[in-house]
């Protein structure tokens, strides 16, 4: 993201699960579905922390839409003004990515990547992961809210501090002595089986902190998790 996108972002809010994120979810899939028909290869995905029931989350809809290519699907960047969201060029090697309507006034995010690419499976994957086990949802959560204390303006550093945590959920589903199963080329694994790595996963949790810790040491202080605004 630019710099001066960057200067006037929100900043970082962590609310309890809203059961209203999947219904916003929907409405927007269906206006995706409609417009980005011509370079559309599946269907739009609901990823993200809202994407995982009993998650605390940014209250922002985390949306991804597979194309083809993104040479191929490059007009989609002036067709989604129609919609509001805004083109950055954040990772633009792997993705286009959008923010609607603006980064001071998060609502949506957008991810538009090719059907069945690393960012594609892996943050399925680990959508699924999450929704599957509990223990790991509510590490990841509690991870989550500690960093949005210590970044509560540096997104960057937010997301770089939650990557330890789910390169180690993504590394345990692949692991071929998990029971798993394939469905749409995807590694989902097992609720049980994934319960026993609970531990390594909550010593990954630590480590990220740690190395926040040690990175920067702004002032503790503790909040309740709050409710989204409508």
């Amino acid at each position: 993201m630019s710099a001066t996108a960057a200067s006037e972002d929100a900043p970082i809010e962590i609310y309890a699960y809203d059961d209203k994120w999947p219904l916003r979810f929907q409405k927007e899939q269906t206006k995706l579905h409609e417009l980005l028909a011509p370079w559309l290869v599946g269907v739009v995905e609901h990823v993200g922390s809202t994407a995982v029931p009993g998650l605390a989350a940014k209250s922002i809809i985390d949306l991804m839409a597979p194309v083809e290519s993104l040479a191929g699907s490059i007009a989609v960047i002036n067709k989604l003004s129609t919609l509001e969201y805004q083109y950055f060029p954040y990772k633009p090697d792997v993705m286009h990515w959008f923010c609607k309507p603006s980064p001071a006034i998060r609502t949506h995010h957008l991810h538009v990547v090719p059907l069945h690419s690393q960012v594609w499976n892996e943050r399925l994957a680990f959508r699924d992961a999450l929704r599957q086990n509990a223990e790991w949802r509510d590490q990841y959560a509690a991870l989550k809210l500690d960093l949005a204390r210590r970044f509560k303006t540096d997104r960057e550093a937010y997301t770089d501090a939650k990557g330890l945590f789910i390169r180690s959920v993504l590394r345990y589903c692949r692991n071929p002595m998990l029971r798993a199963s394939r469905t749409s080329g995807l590694m989902r694994c097992s609720a049980s089986s994934c319960s026993r790595n609970s531990a390594a996963l909550n010593s990954a949790a630590r480590m990220s902190a740690w190395r926040l810790t040690a990175a920067k040491s702004p002032k503790e202080h503790t909040r309740s998790v709050p409710r989204a605004r409508p």
